[in-house]
């Protein structure tokens, strides 16, 4: 199953100032072709991915893949993250810097699964891992647990074969549940996030990570001595 989280960027989208100088429609202009190429990326790598889908579907009894989602950074996201970072809001400083503006989730049924499916990516021929960070074996203080790969895609357009980032997170269902509802308590609902609020959710996503092994054990026929 496939879920776009975001739609196409078009120029009537992007807020020019009244009178706006010719940078900023140069700007405007630019973020639309960002949107177009980072795009283009994003469904090369989504149907690599949804192949992988359909052929562990068509051919065994398991798929290592549960769902995918999608999506292309904002305007106002990209925007906000050059300036977080101190970089001038150029578009040569989102390709040089933002390596995330086109994204895929991938949400997969047990831990063994994330393993297997990053290794199929590193085999690709036509993806080249750039860079991996596991918070998996090493989570964010908040407990957020994913396996996070910024893979070389290309993709061919009129001007030839262009080579973009795009990022791409493995994750099991557990670890996904627990990092939508840890980002609507801490940044989308009115109630005030407390310092004992954050310690209870790392002690939730320390439990989720003892239920992913158990379960991954139990699909596997381990009996709990497997770990003793």
């Amino acid at each position: 199953m496939m879920i776009e989280k975001s739609g196409t960027i078009r120029l009537k989208d992007i807020h020019i100032p009244q009178g706006g100088t010719p940078e900023q429609q140069e700007l405007a202009q630019g973020m639309v072709r960002v949107n177009h190429l980072y795009r283009s990326a994003l469904k090369v790598a989504v149907t690599q991915l949804e192949i992988l889908d359909e052929e562990f579907a068509s051919l065994y009894d398991h798929s290592p893949i549960h769902h995918i989602e999608y999506r292309i950074k904002t305007v106002d996201s990209i925007v906000e993250k050059l300036k977080r970072r101190g970089f001038e809001v150029t578009i040569d400083n989102i390709y040089a810097h933002i390596q995330d503006v086109a994204g895929v989730r991938v949400i997969c049924n047990y831990l063994d699964d994330i393993c297997y499916l990053r290794s199929l990516l590193a085999r690709n021929e036509n993806f080249k891992i750039i860079r991996e960070v596991n918070y998996i074996k090493e989570p964010k203080e908040s407990g957020y647990r994913s396996l996070h790969l910024i893979c070389d895609v290309p993709i061919v357009i009129s001007e030839g074969t262009l080579h973009l980032p795009v990022e791409i997170q493995l994750r099991t269902i557990a670890m996904d549940m627990w990092a939508s509802l840890e980002h609507e308590l801490r940044y989308k609902s009115q109630r005030d996030f407390s310092p004992s609020d954050a310690a209870r959710l790392r002690l939730c996503s320390d439990a989720i990570s003892e239920i992913d092994r158990e379960m991954q054990d139990i699909y596997q026929g381990r009996g709990p001595e497997y770990h003793a």
